[in-house]
């Protein structure tokens, strides 16, 4: 395999110093045009950056009509796969597609590697702090592939670990990686029955009210817990070294937050199931695994038509599944098995000689706003992108009633749509919402009415407290977060106030005013969650400048006067944070320290983002979003940018964005998210945007092409 290119190469996570002397030299080029919207020179230099984003973005799409970008995360995609290699002794044993496995894991090895940093640690995103179960785990995959313990890298992660604390102190998912590989015992990982199966629906932990995410994850770790298989290492093999209380080492690590009451209670109630656990568990312990394990296989779709690829179609559950089944001492050569390995090693992405992985695919999610992109550049059916889009999108319309049934009336019909290629199980209310809009807009026979359908399922899927949550209809419960394995803080999945800002713009498009009563209860709902400053958190993407353009465009479009005191508030507060270059960028590191609310690095996406908040709420006349876009124009991408791997290290065609940070969020302060199509059509987007204020309704690319409406190519099903 050819090795990275050296020229212009450098690790990830890293600044790269030319780039951004070239990106500030670009930004002094053209100051004087900065402050007149209605300059014939802005408007011709925006309408040129739209031309070029949207050949970017079709030039882009796939032979069926369908966008995906790389989704790419952290470490733990690598190491927690290495890990359970081990733990299942497959680690020279040949994947499911006949490759040598010694030389896959070694190319996964070396990709691990590459994402140390200098201090010796492993993070979760460029600019944050070493975290330390990404270490445990980095150094510990590392070690098992035969790196030298003494050899300068492994000596700074070993130190990294212990001036954090010590592996003693890692979080409870990556303690049953070390439980299963013999380095912690089973008493100092959270005990979870596998008789969880059978507790009543009024119970506080029924499966049906933990997040579906959670609920994936619980019935393999429950078998996992039960049946406590482990490889056995060498001493060599351990990892002895990382750890620094001993007495730790052996015992369930209590972890902080949350009430300490709660938490006391459910370490108590942890101790009395480890005694029980010691006598083998109740009489329905076998019955408990097989219904466990039948609850699991069911979702992942391998005894069951829902189109399905893989537990919950993620990494996490995906990767675990292969442990219960090892656990289960299910033969390899079972089409169950085969199944699971090919689902997870589908996530591969191999360039340089390496191989890293995803944490899923996102190709509804990408479509359904790279086509609400060209909706903002003014095509629709009639447009060739736009209608293959459109036509993949119907098809892929979920029709079957999983997990979310449970807490909706039972005549509620199906209808939405998912994150990934298939997962049947789990339609999305923040997907839903974005797709449905984009096909209102896009038109066509069979897209306006698998649209109508999804805005009546998500209407069903309202909460109680006037918002949307994810993937099911639900409350908050705050006694979730303290059970002892929920330290991933998303045990459950309650309201939120981006996603209830995306289904008000699409309930708009439905035609849905003020004075509905649905609108009206989610308008509240998110003025109640207006933070001090004017702002909104962000659960879904990076941070607050992405929770505050989710909050208010959707009750603005809804009906909501642009002067109401709140969303002046949140108007003013994305001014407050425009930096002098005219982008707009905030860190994760304001999921943890909320004084870095709005404080980063200027990004495409969030500068996209805060520009069609301004246009939103002040018009597109505002100073700031001109200066946003001027932004957006001059650090875009050129023929010669992007022949560059310096200026543009991702390969991306001309007319995208350069964009190493991450943006997107999975779970905050735990897994975050870099969208590698976000730099390119939310630009787009805010581009569309305010070219058609200035009465361009129809960005044109070159390579763009147009045909008469075709009902049977929105039609298609």
């Amino acid at each position: 395999m050819p090795g990275r290119p050296s020229a212009c190469w450098k690790p990830r996570f890293k600044v790269r110093g030319g780039a951004v002397r070239w990106r500030l030299q670009r930004l002094s080029e053209s100051m004087a045009m900065r402050t007149n919207s209605d300059s014939p020179q802005l408007v011709s230099q925006l309408r040129a950056a739209a031309s070029s984003a949207l050949d970017a973005l079709i030039s882009l799409q796939r032979e069926d009509g369908h966008f995906c970008g790389e989704l790419e995360g952290d470490s733990i995609l690598q190491s927690e796969y290495l890990l359970m290699k081990w733990a299942i002794s497959q680690e020279n044993a040949k994947m499911a597609d006949g490759r040598p496995g010694r030389e896959v894991l070694a190319k996964i090895t070396t990709y691990l590697r590459s994402q140390q940093r200098a201090d010796g640690g492993w993070g979760q995103y460029p600019g944050s702090a070493a975290d330390l179960s990404s270490t445990v785990k980095g150094y510990f995959a590392l070690k098992l592939a035969g790196d030298d313990p003494t050899a300068p890298h492994m000596l700074r992660a070993a130190a990294s670990v212990r001036a954090m604390g010590g592996a003693e102190h890692c979080n409870s998912f990556s303690n049953f990686y070390l439980a299963a590989l013999g380095q912690i015992p089973w008493s100092a990982v959270p005990t979870i029955p596998p008789e969880v199966v059978y507790l009543p629906r009024w119970f506080f932990f029924h499966l049906s009210k933990v997040s579906a995410w959670s609920r994936t994850m619980i019935l393999p770790l429950a078998i996992v817990s039960a049946l406590r298989p482990t490889r056995s290492l060498t001493a060599a093999q351990g990892i002895d070294e990382l750890f620094i209380d001993q007495r730790e080492r052996k015992r369930l690590y209590a972890r902080k937050g949350g009430s300490r009451i709660w938490r006391a209670i459910f370490g108590a109630v942890d101790s009395t199931l480890k005694i029980a656990e010691s006598f083998g568990g109740s009489p329905w312990r076998a019955r408990a695994i097989a219904d466990s394990f039948a609850w699991i296989m069911r979702r992942a779709s391998q005894d069951h038509p829902v189109p399905t690829r893989g537990l919950g179609a993620i990494f996490p559950p995906m990767v675990y599944i292969q442990i219960v089944m090892h656990a289960l001492e299910i033969d390899r050569d079972d089409l169950r098995v085969i199944a699971a390995e090919r689902d997870l090693d589908a996530f591969f992405i191999e360039e340089y000689g390496e191989i890293h992985l995803q944490p899923c695919f996102s190709p509804v999610w990408d479509t359904g706003i790279a086509l609400y992109a060209l909706n903002d550049c003014g095509l629709d059916a009639r447009d060739t992108a736009a209608a293959r889009a459109a036509s993949w999108l119907v098809r892929k319309e979920c029709v079957f009633h999983g997990d979310w049934q449970d807490h909706c009336a039972p005549a509620t019909p199906a209808g939405g749509w998912f994150f990934e290629y298939e997962n049947g199980w789990y339609p999305d209310c923040d997907d839903t919402a974005m797709v449905a809009m984009a096909l209102m807009r896009t038109g066509g026979t069979a897209a306006r009415a698998a649209a109508k359908r999804g805005v009546a399922w998500i209407l069903a899927m309202q909460n109680d407290d006037g918002g949307w949550a994810a993937f099911d209809r639900t409350r908050d419960r705050p006694i979730l977060e303290c059970v002892p394995f929920a330290d991933h803080n998303a045990m459950q999945d309650p309201s939120c106030p981006d996603i209830t800002g995306r289904v008000l713009e699409c309930l708009s498009c439905a035609g849905m005013r003020v004075g509905d009563p649905a609108v009206d209860r989610a308008i509240a709902y998110i003025e109640s969650k207006q933070e001090a400053e004017g702002c909104f958190f962000g659960r879904w993407g990076v941070n607050y400048i992405y929770g505050t353009w989710q909050s208010v465009i959707g009750p603005i479009r809804c009906g909501v006067p642009r002067n109401s005191p709140w969303i002046l508030r949140a108007g003013a507060w994305i001014r407050s944070i425009q930096q002098e270059n005219g982008g707009f960028g905030e860190s994760a590191n304001s999921y943890i320290d909320p004084k870095l609310k709005g404080q980063g690095i200027a990004t495409a996406s969030q500068t996209a983002w805060a520009a069609m908040t301004l246009q939103e709420i002040f018009g597109p006349s505002d100073a700031g979003l001109v200066r946003a876009l001027a932004w957006l124009a001059e650090t875009q991408l050129t023929e010669s940018d992007a022949a560059c791997s310096e200026r543009n290290p991702d390969g991306d065609p001309a007319g995208s964005w350069r964009e190493t940070e991450f943006t997107g969020t999975g779970f905050p302060q735990v897994f975050y998210l870099r969208y590698h199509l976000y730099r390119l059509y939310f630009p787009l987007m805010a581009l569309g945007r305010f070219l058609r204020s200035h009465g361009i309704q129809k960005v044109a690319g070159q390579s763009q092409e147009s045909s008469s409406p075709v009902a049977g190519c929105v039609n298609a099903s």
